[in-house]
């Protein structure tokens, strides 16, 4: 197998087991175990669990990245661009349920950990967002008086806190698109310049 194809079954593999466990309980051999390789192998490719969490992160998210990015690239309208990365999160997070759960679970309880890492993927993620706001802003379509890194911050919250249900929550049968018109519904109204 080559390096490249390990590393990428490694992440797969933590992704499960930070999923399930949880990052502070997970151990470096349960890891190995998901992953059917030896224990020492795990650190030939990563430092540490904390390495292993930041590159969970920069792998997984560094695919929503470039994937909502080409699909952003063929649309104009800020309002279009919003909707569009609202509906990708969400129809990616009901696909990848091990990556939800890091996602929420993660993000909350190793908070110190992500924000010192300066460079990372899901800063940049986020940063789309805002991007957009601002877009929208510029072409007078949104609300001068919203802060985009506040907006962001919301508009995740919103997406993570709906993603999560899926796996969690028998009796949640909203389809992807329908939560994706609910949220961005409501955020639209609050962006939008009100006529006068």
């Amino acid at each position: 197998m080559k390096s490249t194809d390990k590393h990428r079954k490694i992440i797969r593999a933590a992704t499960k087991v930070f999923a399930r466990k949880g990052f502070y309980n997970a151990r470096i051999s349960d890891i190995a175990k998901e992953a059917k390789v030896a224990d020492g192998t795990i650190y030939l490719y990563f430092n540490n669990k904390f390495d292993i969490l930041l590159s969970v992160f920069e792998q997984e998210i560094g695919k929503l990245i470039e994937h909502v990015n080409l699909l952003l690239g063929k649309k104009n309208s800020a309002r279009t661009k919003l909707e569009i990365f609202i509906t990708n999160h969400l129809e990616e997070m009901k696909k990848n349920r091990y990556l939800a759960e890091v996602i929420h679970i993660e993000l909350r309880q190793t908070t110190k950990i992500i924000r010192e890492y300066r460079k990372n993927a899901f800063n940049e993620y986020l940063m789309i967002i805002a991007a957009i706001i601002e877009e929208g802003q510029a072409d007078g379509t949104f609300r001068q008086d919203i802060l985009p890194d506040i907006a962001q911050q919301v508009v995740f919250g919103a997406l993570d806190e709906i993603s999560i249900c899926w796996h969690t929550d028998s009796d949640c049968t909203y389809t992807p698109a329908e939560v994706s018109y609910q949220i961005t519904s409501l955020l639209q109204t609050g962006l939008l310049v009100q006529a006068t």
